[in-house]
Parts: structure tokens; C-alpha cells; sequence
């Protein structure tokens, strides 16, 4: 699922209603997301965009047939968030781990784990190794909107967050995931958890 906060985003925007604001935000996805498919087939991998709106050509209408359909190709990239304004990508990113019977969710961020305040802001912010999607939610911590908290929480779908620009970051949390690098691992019960094998 690709966002598009490096274009723009919908909340951030003073002089916009925010329905037209978070539609822009929704087509800056879909254009990061053409923008990473065609890296990828550049690797010599298949791919496929889907989005909850009609996109001419440049997209297929997701449903959930559509993208098992394609996900047993090895194919498929969502894009569009929910397709509704009010919502981040997110809460797209749980809604469809939610929808395809995710084992896990793998979250990259602009930083580099979650953390009680914005490190960018407060130097002295605490990061955390492993929280439970119930602390976050408790806490409000800004990593991950309540929306999408809540949805994981309440569907049992475990999240590991990790930073967008750290080296293999993804593999890391693709395989083992061990303590110290570990941002953000629930299970089912809400404990934390190091190997994602053990989620669902």
C-alpha cells in the first residue's frame, strides 16, 4: 500500500475543504504508486495497481477477488487509501491487511521506530522496542492514526514499523524479527511478540 504524504497531505491543508484536500492526498498515492511499480518492473517484476476509484487505464477497481487473483501472481500494489476523505493511508494499509488475511503488517516511516513524542521536535523522546497496539491507542502515540490502531487491535493483526530510509529494512522485518529491532510486534493476545511466524 503506498501513501503520498511526500506530495501531500490532505489534514496538513488551511485553505482547502478537507474532502477536496484528502482527494488530491488520495491521487498523490496513485501517483507514488505508478511511480513504485514501474521501479519494481524495472527489477524485472510484474506488477499491478489497484485502487478503491476508477483511474482510466492506469488502474484496475480493487476488490478482493481482483487482488487474490493477482497477489497469486506476485503482482499487486494498492493505491487510493480507502477512497474516502477522513481517512489516512494508514488506516488503508489495515483496512486491506485486514481485507487479504495479512500475517503481518510491514509499516515503513519516515522514522525510525515509535517513539512517546516526535523525535523530530523533542530530542529526549523515548523510543520504544516492542509496544502493544493497546498502549499505543492508550498513550495516543501519533505513529500510527487510532483508526488503523484500533482496526489491528480488534482484528488481531500484528504491525512491525520500520524506517524507510535504514538499509534492508523491510528483509529484517520480512524474516526474524529480533528484540532490538523490533519498533512496533503484536500478537493476537497483545503481547508483544519477536518472530512474526508466531502472529495469526
Amino acid at each position: 500500500v503506498i501513501g503520498g504524504g511526500n506530495f501531500w497531505r490532505g489534514r496538513s491543508s488551511e485553505n482547502i475543504d478537507r474532502t477536496k484536500a484528502d482527494q488530491i492526498g488520495m491521487l498523490a498515492t496513485v501517483m507514488n504508486c505508478i511511480y513504485v511499480s514501474e521501479i519494481f518492473r524495472s527489477e524485472g517484476m510484474m506488477t499491478q495497481i489497484l485502487t478503491p476509484f476508477e483511474c482510466g487505464s492506469m488502474t484496475k477497481l480493487f476488490s478482493k477477488d481482483r487482488a487474490n487473483k493477482y497477489f497469486s501472481k506476485g503482482m499487486v500494489f494498492f493505491a487510493g487509501g480507502t477512497g474516502h476523505p477522513y481517512f489516512s493511508t494508514d488506516t488503508g494499509v489495515a483496512l486491506r491487511a485486514i481485507e487479504m488475511d495479512a500475517d503481518c503488517i510491514l509499516l515503513a516511516k519516515a522514522i525510525d521506530g515509535v517513539y512517546d513524542s516526535d523525535p523530530k521536535i523533542n530530542p529526549d523522546a523515548k523510543k520504544y522496542d516492542t509496544i502493544t497496539i493497546q498502549e499505543v491507542i492508550d498513550k495516543q502515540l501519533a505513529v500510527v492514526d487510532l483508526t488503523a490502531s484500533i482496526m489491528c487491535m480488534e482484528n488481531h493483526v500484528p504491525m512491525a514499523v520500520f524506517s524507510l530510509n535504514e538499509k534492508d529494512g523491510i528483509v529484517t522485518m520480512s524474516g526474524s524479527i529480533e528484540d532490538d529491532t523490533v519498533t512496533f510486534s503484536v500478537s493476537d493476545d497483545g503481547v508483544g511478540i519477536p518472530d512474526i511466524s508466531r502472529a495469526r
